[in-house]
């Protein structure tokens, strides 16, 4: 199995740095454009929750993006050093009182842009899988 990696210190401008991850990914493994546009706004977005609630901005802790590539598959994971959370526990951003909130809606969307999505128990780690269509 193919597989690249990447370690950032929990800094907002580092999402740069996970685009042009992204973006080697994609001229390396070659998958199509449809695929690209969900991996970055999921992986981005789950890059952006790991630095901001999981570590908290503290530079002294990093994030971890890894990118593991089978024959039908790509699966991204993001790691931070934060105590974790506990996914049930997030309101629903589709809720009548939480139709207006400003923030709250990355889960939900990597859940949508994502064919798979997958929490360590800790609440620390998410894995996304995005399957390949047969190119």
């Amino acid at each position: 199995m193919k597989s690249l990696k990447l370690k950032i210190p929990s800094l907002p401008e580092n999402i740069r740095i996970v685009e042009s991850f992204i973006d080697h990914a994609r001229d390396q493994f070659r998958f199509d454009d449809l695929i690209y546009g969900n991996i970055m706004i999921a992986v981005t977005e789950s890059v952006n929750n790991a630095i901001k609630h999981g570590n908290g901005f503290d530079v002294e802790k990093n994030v971890d993006l890894s990118l593991e590539v089978a024959e039908q598959s790509l699966r991204f994971t993001v790691r931070d050093e934060g105590k974790g959370f506990d996914p049930a526990d997030l309101p629903d951003p589709t809720a009548p009182e939480n139709i207006f909130e400003p923030g709250g809606r990355g889960i939900y969307l990597i859940q949508h842009l994502a064919d798979e999505v997958k929490f360590s128990p800790k609440g620390n780690e998410i894995q996304m899988t995005f399957y390949l269509d047969n190119q």
